[in-house]
């Protein structure tokens, strides 16, 4: 009978991809996957260990899975991704629970790693971080069937000073075009609508196996895939946009109106800490230049308050940014001292109540704007992409162009005929709240 194994998967949406990849191949080799964990046999943890918070996270549930090895049918608890990447010789050590460990440079290793396991083997599989997919690789979509994640490289050489990601995952490293939209048919031709664009830096795509900024030409590549009909671009870098990347991004209907353009910062001491790519007059020219582009354009960004040595004077310096740009979405995180990061031994230290206040007061502000930029879509009318249906709200619900999966807010509607997941509908706007809309279908 085929071995049974059960699959959590933690952290970003890259990290999800991976899942997807290491299910495919134990599909393909013969596993059954299962959502029951009292059933499964084998359980695999892909972990995220980017900051204190997800660490946590993924010690609990590696504990939790090791449960089922006392009351279900589980024998084998197997870590991988990130925290395995950083820490496998430890866990192995310290958590006689775990059966064995595989890094992110090992996950085409996934089969035989199990196979060890199942010889009596309690394998640490952890390599350099430099493996990416390449060609046709089998890939279990575990999202909704009209949307997935396309990554388009691996890895990061910016070298932020918080960031331990250069360590975990390698040098940024670009997968070929032609697989990229070898994938992106093949997942369109199962139904997939919405291809959301992921890496560490989207926009410095290219640059390692083309020696160019390259992001322009994919997006223009998959803007001639059939059955798609919208691309979604994340985790974008201001100082990467090229004038051919912008003039782009305004001319195919399918490439969504939205960008994920995280900047950390707007004090352009911190920026410089933190040893980001470009400073606040560079940040604040190109987002004119998009918005003025790409009109209705929804901008998304993340800052990070309490970094080592952040003043009132250099928060207030942010405030005043987001007053001034007034971004459509924004992330508010604190910072996190990752041990292996220059960032973790930098001097002037943030107390942790103020940068809990400072988040507090950030996302405030947020609120306020948010509200009032949703307010002003009332009457309007949107294309929505059906989700589902809410059984707490008695209404449908989905996204809009505006919205991307699992981060930012969602679309409620009432309608009088049978919708179902994967639909684009028109919607008429008729409440908005901070982060959600309601409105009935008109179309």
């Amino acid at each position: 009978m085929p071995v049974k194994i059960g699959f959590i998967s933690l952290g970003c949406d890259k990290n999800r991809v991976d899942s997807e990849i290491m299910l495919g191949l134990l599909q393909r080799a013969g596993y059954v996957i299962t959502s029951d964990m009292s059933k499964a046999e084998i359980i695999i943890i892909n972990t995220c260990g980017f900051i204190d918070p997800a660490k946590e996270e993924s010690i609990a549930a590696i504990l939790e899975a090791a449960e089922y090895k006392k009351n279900g049918k589980c024998r084998h608890v197997l870590v991988a991704g990130c925290l395995a990447q950083r820490y496998g010789a430890e866990l192995l050590q310290e958590l006689p629970e775990v059966d064995g460990v595989m890094g992110t440079g090992a996950l085409p290793e996934i089969v035989s790693v199990i196979n060890r396991m199942n010889a009596g083997e309690r394998p640490m599989a952890v390599r350099e971080p430099g493996y990416i997919y390449r060609g046709r690789v089998p890939r279990v979509q575990t999202t909704l069937r009209h949307t997935a994640y396309l990554k388009i490289a691996e890895g990061c050489d910016n070298r932020c000073s918080y960031c331990i990601i250069p360590s975990v995952r390698g040098r940024y490293r670009s997968r070929p075009l032609e697989d990229l939209l070898a994938e992106a048919q093949e997942l369109c031709s199962r139904g997939v609508r919405e291809l959301v664009l992921v890496a560490q830096e989207t926009t410095r795509y290219g640059v390692d196996i083309y020696n160019k900024y390259a992001l322009a030409d994919l997006l223009q590549a998959l803007a001639a895939v059939e059955g798609l009909r919208w691309i979604r671009l994340m985790y974008t870098h201001p100082a990467s946009f090229t004038e051919e990347l912008i003039a782009v991004l305004a001319s195919f209907d399918k490439i969504c109106r939205y960008i994920d353009l995280p900047l950390q910062h707007a004090s352009d001491r911190i920026l410089h800490l933190m040893n980001r790519r470009g400073r606040k007059k560079d940040i604040t020219r190109l987002i004119g230049k998009l918005r003025s582009a790409i009109p209705g354009l929804t901008l998304r960004t993340t800052f990070l308050v309490g970094f080592p040595g952040e003043t009132e004077r250099d928060f207030i310096e942010l405030l005043s940014f987001m007053e001034q740009v007034q971004f459509e979405r924004v992330g508010i995180f604190g910072f996190s001292p990752e041990e292996g990061t220059p960032a973790a031994a930098m001097p002037g230290r943030v107390d942790d109540e103020v940068v809990a206040e400072r988040m507090d007061r950030a996302m405030r502000l947020q609120q306020g704007i948010s509200l009032a930029r949703n307010r002003r879509l009332v009457g309007s009318e949107m294309t929505v992409l059906v989700e589902g249906w809410d059984d707490e709200e008695k209404m449908y619900w989905g996204r809009t162009e505006a919205d991307a999966p699992e981060v930012d807010g969602r679309i409620f509607f009432v309608s009088e005929k049978e919708t179902g997941a994967g639909e684009f509908v028109r919607v008429k706007v008729l409440d908005a709240t901070e982060y959600d809309l309601a409105g009935v279908r008109v179309g």
